[in-house]
């Protein structure tokens, strides 16, 4: 019997260090293995931004398995896909086009033809968006995929500035990554990693970056790789290679191999 409560003690445990917890009560969420703050606050419906500054995270790629961390705003209930597609935005502070276009899932591009505006880093409390109507860039058809289903594949989303790791069409991995700038976009399409370093020098017309980690190149110079001079991601900050979160890259470098599908899309 005392082997049974044991076992059944132990069981308990093992059920209670694996299940994501959401504090009984509050809108908190405890951190499980494997999780990162963008997929928590893709889980809860918020933005990066948002969940680190109500948790006084300074670096968000900086969190760690018990943490507890407050949800804003969400009263600890996973949102749903309810939120509008057409019609008109009020600009509040603090928020920018990226993620008023994730809001109401339309393209960053799309959003700013639609208001006329040349530059997305510069909106203002206060503007009125006019939110363009879906299907300015469907989504391209998922990748063919061979009998058994188990190929691995890299999904690239510029317009929500994210990247997936997928085997078969189960996704197995997501983050936040940061892609082109307007004026050095990242290319579109369905490439595949032809070769891998762990690291590389990069250089262009006003910059250098030695010893850039884990690249992997899929399509002439433009690489998926990790990044050291910034943590800004979940924008468009690169000049058209994909930059990863330094621990995302490493993981991806390990898990895909040269051959992978790269499929890059808006």
């Amino acid at each position: 019997m005392c082997r049974i409560l044991k076992l059944g003690a132990a069981l308990v445990l093992v059920l209670a260090l694996t299940t994501p917890v959401l504090a009984q009560g509050a809108n908190i969420h405890v951190v499980q293995p494997g999780e990162n703050l963008y997929r928590i606050a893709l889980r809860y419906g918020v933005s990066v931004s948002a969940l680190a500054a109500a948790n006084g995270i300074a670096n968000p790629n900086h969190i760690y398995v018990g943490q507890r961390l407050t949800i804003p705003g969400s009263g600890g209930v996973p949102a749903g896909p309810s939120t509008p597609t057409s019609g008109t935005h009020v600009v509040q502070r603090g928020e920018n086009l990226y993620r008023i276009a994730l809001r109401y899932r339309v393209t960053m591009s799309a959003l700013a033809a639609a208001n006329g505006i040349v530059n997305p880093n510069r909106i203002y409390a206060g503007q009125v968006l006019r939110i363009p109507g879906r299907g300015a860039h469907p989504n391209p058809p998922a990748p063919v995929l061979s009998s058994d289903g188990n190929d691995r594949w890299i999904d690239v989303n510029l317009s929500t500035q994210t990247l997936t790791a997928y085997e078969g069409n189960t996704p197995v991995r997501s983050t936040l990554v940061s892609t082109g700038l307007p004026t050095t976009p990242t290319p579109t399409g369905r490439f595949r990693i032809y070769v891998k370093y762990l690291s590389d020098d990069m250089s262009g017309p006003g910059y250098y970056l030695p010893n850039v980690p884990y690249v992997m190149y899929f399509y002439r110079s433009y690489g998926l790789h990790g990044t050291y001079w910034h943590s800004n991601f979940g924008r468009p900050m690169s000049r058209g290679c994909v930059n990863l979160p330094t621990a995302e890259a490493e993981w991806l470098f390990n898990w895909a191999a040269v051959g992978t599908l790269v499929n890059i899309h808006y």
